[in-house]
């Protein structure tokens, strides 16, 4: 008879229900937030087995095997690295980190705990439109990658803890995550402009171009303060090769491939269209089986941080200043 894993949710707000749904019923569910109410909600929402008051008491049951941290991210270091310290598997929301520093301080964790579990919430890797698109790509159909644009313009409103970080690091990290799937290596050079950036506020507007040593290039142009009458669906990204073009939408409905002697329009899956189920699954089978590895494992994460804490380095001059992960604009200071 196969385990029935306990796992304790850590944050019980709105990324907090999205992991509760998908895990309910999979999973005896507990709950912690920094509010017991919010916590109790959740447990009766969600037919869960019980409430924990603080995170220590979490990590000191026998009984929890498991934490999601889907707290705001600047808890994320800390209680990873106590989460591993008490034997705890642990699935953090992204982003995992907030600075190099606290990259290199979980990777330390990593080191002192060489049996840890530690996967980050990145569901763009499990997207059925990414799935389509590199299995395109690996039957090349379109040659060698030669660039690849991406552009996710809209508005969204950053209340809260959301308003003290970048958009780049708070969303455009999923097509961060989704560009360096696309490629084999880590690239060589990362640029980057902020437009609009405004006196002592969070960046809400990145153009990031990445180049890679085989001469190919991605861009990425991400927004939260450009009005779409579509609220960033039905935008268009592409990818050039040698021999072809593949043409997808941003939020993964379709996939258009355009090529010599063959075409397509592909609608890959949209029982899972953000890639939720698949986490969660994977997820899932790799605390079934401690051998395996997740997918969206710490170095991926940590690929895709350095490319956002580069680009948020690599500012034109007077635009941005980096504080503790934050990019707050620095004009007229």
């Amino acid at each position: 008879m196969n385990r029935v894993e306990k796992i304790c949710l850590v944050g019980c707000g709105a990324i907090g229900g999205v992991h509760a749904r998908r895990l309910s019923g999979l999973v005896d569910l507990f709950f912690h937030s920094r509010s017991r109410s919010s916590a109790e909600k959740f447990n009766h929402a969600f037919g869960g087995g019980g409430v924990f008051d603080r995170l220590d008491q979490v990590l000191a049951s026998s009984e929890i095997t498991a934490v999601v941290l889907a707290s705001p991210p600047e808890f994320h270091k800390e209680q990873i690295v106590q989460s591993l310290e008490a034997g705890k598997a642990v699935l953090v929301e992204k982003p995992m980190c907030v600075s190099q520093d606290e990259v290199d301080e979980v990777e330390d964790a990593l080191r002192r705990n060489p049996d840890g579990f530690l996967m980050v919430a990145e569901n763009y890797y499990y997207k059925p439109s990414l799935a389509k698109i590199k299995a395109l790509l690996q039957d090349d159909v379109i040659g060698d990658i030669e660039s690849v644009a991406v552009k996710k313009l809209f508005t969204q409103a950053a209340s809260g803890w959301k308003s003290r970080y970048g958009a780049l690091l708070e969303g455009g990290i999923h097509f961060v995550a989704l560009l360096s799937d696309l490629f084999a290596c880590a690239p060589q050079s990362v640029c980057a402009r902020f437009p609009h950036c405004q006196k002592g506020e969070a960046e809400r507007h990145s153009m990031v171009t990445l180049s890679y040593l085989d001469g190919s290039r991605a861009t990425l142009e991400y927004s939260w303060r450009t009005r779409s009458l579509t609220k960033g669906i039905l935008q268009h990204s592409h990818i050039l090769g040698k021999k072809g073009r593949i043409t997808f939408e941003n939020n993964g409905i379709y996939v258009f491939l355009n090529a010599k002697g063959k075409s397509g329009l592909f609608f890959p899956g949209f029982k899972d269209l953000m890639g939720y189920r698949g986490m969660i699954r994977d997820f899932l089978r790799c605390l079934a089986d401690r051998s395996r590895r997740p997918y969206s494992d710490f170095s991926r994460a940590k690929r895709d941080l350095q490319i956002v804490f580069e680009a948020y380095k690599n500012l034109n001059i007077g635009c941005l200043l980096l504080v503790g992960g934050w990019a707050i604009c620095n004009l007229c200071l």
